[in-house]
């Protein structure tokens, strides 16, 4: 188990409380960081508004709530792993309606050995969305760059009559001599120029 030296984040959410009560029982509490506990979908999301979760467990029904709405809802997180228990008979058919929506499923009862090894999975999964999560970010902040440079490259080509070339060249020898970034650059002539 490669990953015992993360702790995470765990939401429990079940209207009942033997389930909760044999999950937390089972769960290596040196795995989690912090686990929280709401008995339906009003108290989670209240849970939620303040606070952010690494794995979300959702035990299957819930009081007069769709406990799969609830999955797929919660499950839009960039980073947060939401599994829903729902009973043996009808395990197929939910899995089949929110697996597109990249929330796991498990059959209930469930046993030991089957919450060990969704826990690993789970943060599991979670490492490789906070990896990927972290990616975009860093890929979304480049091409902001990307975006800013060209358009400093055209207030250098309409103000300054440069060529594409000269501009680019200009802005790389300005961000060198300068010390600064090439968006740093760009900052400077949008400002020169108005913008």
């Amino acid at each position: 188990m490669p990953l015992l030296e993360h702790t995470y984040s765990l939401l429990i959410i079940s209207s009942s409380e033997g389930f909760t009560t044999s999950f937390k029982n089972i769960i290596p509490k040196q795995r989690f960081s912090k686990i929280s506990v709401a008995t339906n979908e009003t108290e989670a999301r209240r849970i939620l508004a303040s606070d952010n979760f690494d794995l979300i467990i959702i035990n299957s029904p819930l009081c007069g709530e769709s406990a799969q709405r609830l999955a797929i809802d919660l499950g839009s997180n960039k980073t947060t792993v939401v599994l829903l228990c729902v009973k043996n008979d009808i395990q197929s058919e939910i899995y089949s309606a929110v697996s597109i929506h990249g929330i796991l499923t498990v059959a209930k009862p469930i046993s030991r050995t089957i919450v060990l090894e969704t826990i690993d999975d789970m943060c599991a999964y979670h490492e490789r969305l906070r990896r990927l999560a972290k990616k975009t970010t860093s890929l979304e902040t480049k091409m902001q760059e990307i975006r800013l440079v060209n358009r400093a490259k055209w207030l250098l080509i309409e103000n300054e009559h440069m060529s594409e070339d000269e501009a680019h060249h200009y802005i790389e020898k300005y961000a060198m001599d300068h010390s600064l970034s090439k968006g740093e650059v760009a900052d400077i002539i949008k400002e020169r120029y108005g913008e």
